[in-house]
C-alpha cells in the first residue's frame, strides 16, 4: 500500500473479486476436488455457470468469452458441462446444497431456446433447484428475444441482467458495441412482458463523445424502465480489447478521469433522487424493494448466502470455484486466440481431468483476512469491527493499521461501531481496492501481463 496509489487516477482497477485470475497459477500438483472440498461448509454454495459465447465481442470487454462460434462447438459445450457437472457433484461432500444461482458468460442467452433448456437441465441435475432458489442470468439486447426470456422465466429465473451501456446509438458504436436504440427498448419489453421479478440494466460512463446532457438521456431512458437495479460502469480501455487495439487518445489524460468523475456523480446523484439505494461505486437497487433481496453482481449476495463467508462452486471453462483457502479455476485469457485455445482445450478434456483443480491461487491467513476486508469495504454498507475479529480472532485496525490513510484522507469513516467508506471513499473504490491488493498478488499480477 502506497500514498502515490490513492494520489494518482481515481479509475486504477475494477476489484470485483480478490485475487483476480491473472494471480493464479498451475496447481502441482492438481489437487483432488473430493479433498478441497472436504471440511469446507458446503449447505450454502452459490453455483457459478459460465458461457463463454456471444454474438459479438464488444469494444470494451475483457471478459472470457468467444462471438460467434459454430453451432457444433455450443452443442459440444453443452454435453462438456454436463460431464464437468457431474464428476464435480460426486467430488463435493454429502450434504451441499446451492443457496444462489448465476449463469454469465459471454451471453448465455446465446444459446437458443432449446440449448437453454438443456442447459436449465443440467443445472438441476446437479441439484442446483432452478425456480426454488434465486437465480440470475445476464442477457443482450440482440439475444433477448421472446422464446429465449420465455425459456428463462419458465425455468423460475428471478433476475434477468442486460448490457445495454448507451441509449444512444452513435455512443454505443464508440464504445464498439453496434445496436440500435429500437433493439434495446424491444428487449426490454420483451423481459418485462414474462414477469421476471427483477431486471439489472448496465449503462457505461466516460464514451469517447458522451457529455452530461447525453448521459443525462441515458440515465432517463433506462429510469423510464423502472429496473429493480442498475450498475453504473465506468468506461476502461484494456489491453488486448476492440478499444485497446485503438489509438485512444481523447481518452487517455487526466481530463478523461475529471469527465468520468462528474459523470458518476451525476449519475449516483441522478439514481438516488429516483429513489434508489447505493450499494457500491457501481451498484444501485430501489429503495421500495425488500433489502433481504438485494446482492452484488449476478445477484451473489442475498438470503442464505454470503458473499464474503460462503463457498463458490464454478462450472464451465471460465468458472471459477472459492473455498476457504483455495481459489480455482481453469487458465484465463482475453485475446482471441488464447481464448478459442482454451475452449478447445476443455472440450477435448478426459472427465477424470473434471475431478481436479487446474490453476489456482492458495489463500494463507492473510489472504483471507484481505479478501473479507475487500469484499466488505467497497460495499456501502461497510462492516463491523466485531464481525471481523469474530471471523478471524484479531482486530482489523490492527491488522491494516493502513486503513487510517483513508480515514485521513474523508475517504473512511469509523464512526460507532461500523466502518464504512464515505461519499469521497465510494467514488474512490476503483483505486482503493487496487490499493488493497496485497504484494505477492500484485506481484504475480504484473508477471502475468507482462508473459
Amino acid at each position: 500500500m502506497t500514498d502515490e496509489m490513492l494520489t494518482g487516477s481515481p479509475y486504477q482497477g475494477y476489484l470485483y473479486a480478490y485475487p483476480h485470475k491473472t494471480a493464479y497459477r498451475p496447481l502441482v500438483p492438481r489437487p483432488a476436488l473430493r479433498d478441497v472440498w472436504a471440511g469446507e461448509r458446503t449447505d450454502a454454495l452459490f453455483l457459478y455457470l459460465h458461457l463463454p459465447f456471444c454474438e459479438m465481442r464488444c469494444g470494451f470487454c475483457n471478459l472470457f468469452t468467444r462471438a460467434n462460434p459454430p453451432a457444433e462447438q455450443v452443442t459440444a459445450y453443452l454435453d462438456q458441462l454436463r460431464r464437468q457437472a457431474t464428476r464435480v457433484r460426486d467430488s463435493l461432500p454429502t450434504g451441499t446444497d446451492v443457496a444462489r444461482i448465476a449463469i454469465g458468460g459471454g451471453t448465455p442467452t446465446y444459446l437458443t431456446a432449446t440449448e437453454l433448456s438443456t442447459m436449465f437441465d443440467l443445472v438441476a441435475e446437479f441439484g442446483a433447484r432452478p425456480g426454488a432458489v434465486p437465480m440470475a442470468v445476464e442477457t443482450s439486447p440482440a439475444t433477448a428475444t421472446a422464446d429465449r426470456i420465455g425459456v428463462l422465466a419458465e425455468r423460475g429465473t428471478k433476475r434477468v441482467s442486460i448490457g445495454v451501456q448507451s441509449f444512444l446509438d452513435a455512443e454505443a458504436r464508440a464504445a464498439g458495441r453496434p445496436q440500435r436504440r429500437p433493439e434495446v427498448e424491444r428487449a426490454l419489453a420483451t423481459i418485462r412482458a414474462h414477469a421476471v421479478p427483477e431486471l439489472n440494466l448496465d449503462l457505461i460512463y466516460g464514451i469517447a463523445g458522451q457529455t452530461a446532457r447525453t448521459w443525462a438521456q441515458s440515465l432517463a431512458a433506462a429510469l423510464s424502465w423502472r429496473p429493480e437495479e442498475l450498475f453504473l460502469y465506468p468506461l476502461y480501455v484494456r489491453p488486448l480489447t476492440g478499444l485497446g487495439r485503438r489509438e485512444r487518445s481523447d481518452l487517455a489524460d487526466q481530463a478523461w478521469d475529471e469527465q468520468r468523475l462528474a459523470l458518476y456523480r451525476q449519475g449516483r446523484d441522478t439514481l438516488r433522487a429516483a429513489g434508489y439505494r447505493q450499494l457500491s461505486m457501481r451498484h444501485f437497487r430501489r429503495a421500495d424493494l425488500p433489502a433481504e433481496l438485494s446482492g452484488d453482481r449476478s445477484g451473489t449476495d442475498g438470503p442464505g448466502y454470503c458473499c464474503q463467508s460462503d463457498g463458490m462452486v464454478g462450472l464451465g471453462c471460465g468458472a471459477r470455484s472459492y473455498t476457504t483457502d483455495l481459489h480455482y479455476s481453469f487458465d484465463y485469457a482475453v485475446g482471441i486466440g488464447q481464448v478459442r485455445a482454451i475452449i478447445d482445450d476443455y472440450l477435448r478434456r478426459p472427465v477424470e481431468d473434471f475431478d481436479l483443480a487446474e490453476v489456482g491461487f492458495r489463500l494463507d491467513p492473510v489472504e483471507q483476512r484481505r479478501r473479507w476486508l475487500v469484499k466488505s469495504l467497497l460495499r456501502t454498507e461497510g462492516f463491523t469491527p466485531a464481525a471481523y475479529s469474530d471471523r478471524f480472532g484479531t482486530g482489523v485496525r490492527d491488522d491494516f493499521p493502513a486503513l487510517t490513510a483513508l480515514a485521513d484522507r474523508g475517504w473512511l469513516s469509523a464512526d460507532g461501531e461500523r466502518i464504512a467508506l464515505t461519499d469521497a471513499g465510494v467514488e474512490r473504490s476503483d483505486a482503493i481496492g487496487p490499493w488493497l491488493v496485497s504484494g505477492p498478488v500484485r506481484v504475480a499480477m504484473t508477471e502475468y501481463a507482462l508473459r
